[in-house]
């Protein structure tokens, strides 16, 4: 994607968005170009899914539903129960559909950034990473997280998929099977 492109996205944004959430989506963006040039991947694109990738986050459920029930995929109950990873998956078909865009690679990053998947690509890593360690996060161990990306993305998204599996577990939520697949697919590369 291009410069105009990203000011085109950045202006839609604006009118989707609350001014918390679209800094937040200015910070994953940049992270996502720095963690982009870090490890080799094309920093425009980087920079784009990353800007791009809450676009649905506010956007009313029962629309959010229709939007992704209208191209054809099917939830599951567990994933219509998982609302919090609704906004990804509506992302994805908003973006694709209203919007028209036609990168696959950014659709899919925009599509898994929440619950991850099994056989990330790498693109799809560096957002999951920079959403989990943009400069607009804070969290306890952040600074920790934030070192950890600057190593490895496998083990930054094995960091971050194992929060969202205890933390679920300890409030007694369903867990996405795409985040369980995500974990133990990477678990067992770095065991390896």
């Amino acid at each position: 994607m291009d410069t105009e492109r990203n000011a085109e996205f950045l202006e839609i944004l604006k009118t989707r968005l609350t001014p918390q959430r679209l800094y937040h989506s200015i910070c994953v963006a940049e992270q996502a170009k720095h963690l982009a040039e870090k490890f080799g991947y094309n920093t425009e694109k980087a920079y784009t899914a990353g800007l791009i990738h809450d676009i649905m986050r506010y956007e009313p459920l029962d629309q959010m539903l229709e939007m992704i029930e209208s191209d054809g995929q099917t939830l599951t109950e567990s994933e219509k129960n998982i609302t919090v990873t609704l906004h990804a998956i509506a992302g994805e078909v908003y973006l694709r559909k209203k919007l028209n865009v036609t990168d696959k690679d950014i659709l899919s990053a925009v599509r898994w950034h929440t619950t991850g998947k099994e056989d990330m690509s790498l693109l799809e890593k560096i957002i999951y990473v920079a959403d989990l360690t943009s400069e607009d996060r804070e969290y306890p161990d952040i600074l920790e997280v934030r070192a950890m990306a600057e190593e490895s993305l496998d083990k930054t998204c094995l960091r971050g998929l194992s929060f969202t599996i205890e933390d679920n577990a300890r409030k007694c939520r369903p867990i996405h099977i795409d985040t369980v697949k995500a974990y133990n697919c990477l678990a067992e590369r770095i065991i390896k």
